[in-house]
């Protein structure tokens, strides 16, 4: 639920991000209009950055039907799942930092992700009953279901900021907390819980950045650094795929329940962690700064995320992915940029009108009025200013 950009110039420091811009997959507050002060403008490092990670997202989700018969994809899949989710879920953690339980942010937290796991919980439920022919599958708020998990685990980690917040080292107990989790099979499979509690540190960690963090892995050294260091990723990916359990990467599962003994659970839940957030610094130092064409797709990568499972799921029911063309070093190049492309598409602005109203719905309806909403609106200099709940929107 981690990538730096550079600066066009060379060496020179890249500049204070302008604005807290939404989490990834979250979708953003629409622009500001004429007159807004500055320091509301969205910032492109961090579009970008959603933006990418999500067709890497993608990417995964279609490596994942075909990857069995290629070790070299095998070992690409790994690398990226050491990364791409612990990015999503730092950045989301990072726009978090100003929330609280004001009635303004809940009213966000409730229309911004519960009401899209709700909706998408239910339709890939049916989906995976009807398309999928798993008339067993039920319809259950509490058993988050393919992607949608992020969402559940969105809504858990958000609730608990202030209490991350509060305490002295939060980044510590946040790990020992997972490291538990990960020798406790008797957790179960509510709200996916185990993945909640394994991915948490990421979140934590992203509560505790602040902006010249970012900043110091967009140097030029880090970016040179970074290639060597993906390299010895992809080395490492290519060693150990026939030795490893993908499902580590996953977090879903306690080390008992994946055969593991059961002090492999923490061993592996901190070796992971250092791998992730070295990968997500590197990822982080290519990710450029500047205004890109896909830099405005940055605002639909909640879109993308969530309805591109529906074309996979989809692929998978309908044997789209049985060719044996597929299989084959160009057939793999070929999945590859045909799932970027889609997910591309999905992060569109037609596709985000469509589908906004259970994305984004405003639901006043539902509300009661905040008297202290409306008095913080007549001192900013009306509605129309984004108020900082909407900076605290993450995604997938």
């Amino acid at each position: 639920m981690f990538h730096a950009a550079s600066s066009p110039h060379g060496n020179r420091r890249a500049p204070l991000p302008p604005v807290e811009s939404p989490a990834p997959g979250v979708p953003s507050p629409r622009p500001a209009p004429s007159g807004r002060r500055p320091g509301t403008q969205r910032d492109a490092f961090f579009d970008n950055a959603k933006y990418l990670a999500i067709v890497l997202v993608a990417m995964g989700h279609a490596w994942e039907p075909i990857k069995g018969d290629s070790r070299v994809l095998e070992s690409m899949y790994t690398v990226v799942y050491t990364f791409h989710m612990p990015a999503f879920i730092i950045v989301s953690g990072y726009f978090s930092r100003s929330f609280d339980l004001r009635p303004d942010r809940l009213r966000r937290l409730l229309t911004g992700v519960v009401v899209p796991y709700v909706v998408f919980e239910t339709l890939y439920s049916l989906f995976d009953r009807y398309a999928g022919g798993d008339e067993d599958h039920a319809i259950s708020l509490l058993d988050p279901w393919y992607l949608t998990w992020f969402l559940a685990a969105l809504f858990v980690w958000r609730l608990t900021t202030p209490i991350w917040k509060l305490i002295r080292y939060p980044l510590p107990v946040a790990l020992v907390v997972s490291m538990l989790a990960s020798v406790s099979p008797q957790i179960g499979n509510d709200l996916d819980f185990q993945r909640v509690l394994q991915f948490l540190p990421f979140f934590v960690l992203g509560l505790s950045l602040k902006a010249e963090h970012f900043r110091l892995v967009r140097r030029r050294s880090v970016r040179i650094v970074s290639v060597p260091v993906f390299a010895a990723a992809l080395v490492v990916g290519w060693w150990a795929s026939p030795r490893m359990q993908t499902g580590w990467f996953y977090h879903r599962d306690a080390a008992q329940e994946m055969g593991a003994p059961w002090w492999t659970g923490p061993v592996m839940m901190l070796a992971l962690f250092g791998c992730s957030l070295l990968l997500t610094a590197c990822f982080f130092s290519w990710v450029p700064g500047r205004r890109l064409w896909c830099t405005a797709l940055g605002a639909g990568t909640l879109y993308g995320y969530l309805l591109h499972g529906f074309l996979i799921k989809g692929g998978e029911y309908h044997g789209w992915f049985d060719h044996d063309w597929q299989r084959t070093p160009l057939g793999e190049l070929a999945v590859t940029v045909v799932a970027a492309a889609v997910v591309t598409l999905l992060c569109t602005a037609p596709v985000r009108r469509v589908f906004r109203c259970v994305m984004e719905p405003r639901m006043a309806w539902a509300f009661r009025p905040d008297a202290a909403e409306s008095a913080r609106e007549r001192a900013q200099g009306g509605p129309d200013r984004v108020p900082d709940g909407d900076r605290a929107k993450a995604a997938v």
